[in-house]
């Protein structure tokens, strides 16, 4: 007959095992990391392959190996791992997406843009499925369409117009007067940000010059910005300013030295300081691993009734990131909180520091 104290070093083992083999698995799959940060992809594969050895269904390490094994051009074992990521999640958007640009690269537009549609029925406010989606469209020379999809896929990230004015893809629908609207909009936001010269408007915009005058020219007629005669180093140039009406509707970007912006919002400082007072509580529920409050304090710098919109206008990418933390932090659960623990704080702690500089600046500036 077997004690009850006997059974203790069985289960220290079997606990034991069991941290070691988490240990190693987190432990290979940054080192796989790693290697496909130094281009080394064919050494990742290798790594991401033995970490699925130890746990197969690791959605996670899957969606990194196919990446690797795309960008090798291995686009069958692409396939064959966002499938098998597909079979343990068919709402994944991700493996979707990345599907999409499988099938892409093979010139299979049709089953591209099935692919980016699945993408963006899983999420629908996936901005980059929605882009893919329209240079599909695009592609498939299915016009309206594609203009519809990349008016959404702005409407999710602006970023995205910037993109698209030199996005060999959208050669089939730039003639389109709806194509020709997304350039004004570029061209219109890079004068709010305070580019006033052509140069400048080209050198942002990244778009030819002849698009970016003809741009100006039809805002000029439609009454939304100005042209005027500016002195600089002893000769005039033409310099471009938003209407007083529009200007005062978006806001304008003051650009001084360095390129440093001022945002003429008589609310900016008091949006920067409860952001910072947000950010403390944010912390607080990440470090205390508090799944729960961390989702409804994410909200604090992604809904537009709270600090949303400056999030956007302040720290784009941020914003961005955070959407996604809350989308994955809701789908994986607090071992996702864990594993991206410190990259949160890191976050946060960044955008504190430049809140804290931009903070000086403004209070310097009105004491000037």
């Amino acid at each position: 007959m077997k004690k009850p104290f006997q059974k203790k070093p069985k289960e220290i083992k079997e606990e034991t095992s069991l941290t070691d083999a988490d240990y190693n698995r987190n432990k290979l799959f940054k080192k796989g990391i790693n290697l496909m940060a130094d281009e080394k992809l064919e050494d990742a594969t290798e790594v991401f392959e033995q970490v699925l050895r130890i746990d197969p269904d690791n959605v996670d390490v899957l969606l990194k190996l196919g990446y690797a094994e795309f960008h090798l051009d291995d686009y069958a074992s692409a396939l064959r791992v966002y499938d098998k990521i597909l079979e343990i999640d068919v709402t994944n958007s991700e493996a979707w997406n990345l599907k999409s640009l499988v099938h892409y690269e093979q010139k299979q537009y049709a089953k591209a843009l099935d692919s980016a549609e699945k993408s963006i029925e899983s999420e629908p406010t996936y901005g980059m499925a929605h882009y893919n989606k329209a240079c599909f469209l695009s592609l498939l020379y299915q016009i309206p369409e594609s203009l519809e999809a990349l008016k959404r896929a702005i409407e999710i990230d602006v970023k995205n117009a910037r993109k698209a004015v030199k996005d060999r893809d959208f050669i089939n629908v730039r003639i389109e007067e709806g194509f020709k609207r997304i350039i004004e909009v570029v061209v219109l936001e890079s004068i709010r940000q305070g580019y006033h010269t052509i140069g400048a408007i080209v050198w942002t915009t990244f778009l030819d010059k002849a698009d970016a005058l003809d741009a100006l020219a039809k805002l000029i007629e439609k009454g939304l910005i100005l042209k005027h005669k500016k002195t600089e180093l002893f000769s005039k140039v033409d310099y471009y300013d938003l209407v007083p009406e529009m200007a005062k509707k978006v806001g304008v970007d003051k650009r001084g030295l360095l390129g440093i912006t001022h945002k003429k919002l008589p609310v900016l400082v008091k949006n920067l300081k409860e952001i910072s007072q947000s950010i403390q509580t944010i912390k607080s529920s990440i470090e205390d691993e508090d799944m729960e409050k961390t989702i409804e304090n994410f909200d604090l710098f992604i809904d537009p009734k709270k600090h949303g919109q400056q999030m956007i206008e302040q720290f784009f990418e941020e914003h961005r990131e955070i959407r996604l933390w809350k989308i994955r932090l809701k789908d994986r659960g607090i071992d996702y909180l864990k594993d991206h623990k410190k990259k949160m704080l890191d976050t946060f702690d960044n955008i504190e520091a430049t809140i804290t500089q931009k903070l000086r600046y403004e209070v310097a500036r009105t004491k000037s």
